[in-house]
């Protein structure tokens, strides 16, 4: 059997650094990542990016939070886009799995049309519920497209072989969640936002918003346990980190 992992950039967001390291100083340029893991018994995307409709006036899609991220976003840097640059179809897309329902992860959602979302079942009510949607700058726009949901609870072994296992990492939002993909070097862990920089994980500096600090305290002593144990990390947006990642067509190893 084998798996294989993909990444890719789609689009890029700058803000004050204090967003993603609480009380640092200064601004950032980030990346918006997304993956495609294909595997014998389907092809699966972690995140999808963000919607084009944030190419031309994102306070349109996203309101005041695009005052807080500046967007960067060209067309041909669309989750779809992307995915043709390597030949593959949008439409025949088997899954998407979300670590949670942000605008920068997806967004992307729409353009997918035929896939399963897998999604933390604490996430997913979490988008449903106007309070919780409001708190944690949820829009439905990004993921109530009709699609067919598998809502989880903690892990889940998506395809029942080990190489593709969702892992809670709570915090950020209510039921965020990371990725772990085994490929034949060993295992990557698809952190997303329950780690935004190698920095967030080292010193367990978190953000200046999340969800639960506690929660995603837990999460990141998780993946430090993780990456003892020798798994790679992939941090969600640290630009240092990403300048160096083989993206599409380069596939990851």
């Amino acid at each position: 059997m084998t798996v294989k992992l993909f990444a890719m950039t789609c689009g890029w967001l700058s803000a004050d650094l204090g967003k993603f390291l609480a009380g640092e100083k200064g601004q950032v340029r980030v990346p918006v990542p997304a993956y495609l893991i294909e595997h014998p018994r389907g092809r699966v995307l972690f995140d999808t990016g963000m919607h084009p409709a944030t190419q031309h006036n994102p306070h349109d899609r996203i309101g005041k939070i695009a005052d807080a991220f500046k967007v960067e976003f060209l067309p041909g840097e669309e989750i779809n886009s992307r995915l043709e640059a390597i030949d593959i179809d949008s439409t025949r897309i088997d899954y998407i799995i979300n670590s949670h329902l942000h605008f920068d992860h997806a967004g992307g959602n729409e353009l997918i049309p035929n896939a399963k979302v897998v999604i933390q079942k604490r996430e997913w009510e979490a988008g449903k519920i106007p309070e919780l949607r409001r708190a944690n700058n949820y829009f439905p726009a990004d993921y109530d497209h009709g699609h067919q949901t598998l809502q989880v609870d903690g892990e889940h072994d998506l395809f029942g072989d080990g190489s593709v296992v969702t892992i809670p990492t709570y915090g950020h939002t209510p039921g965020h969640q990371s990725l772990k993909v085994k490929l034949s070097s060993g295992d990557v862990i698809m952190t997303a936002d329950a780690c935004y920089m190698r920095k967030t994980l080292e010193d367990l500096h978190l953000p200046e918003l999340l969800d639960d600090p506690e929660k995603m305290r837990e999460s990141l002593k998780m993946l430090r346990r993780l990456q003892a144990a020798g798994a790679r990390i992939f941090y969600g947006h640290d630009p240092a980190f990403w300048n160096d990642v083989p993206q599409a067509p380069l596939q990851i190893t």
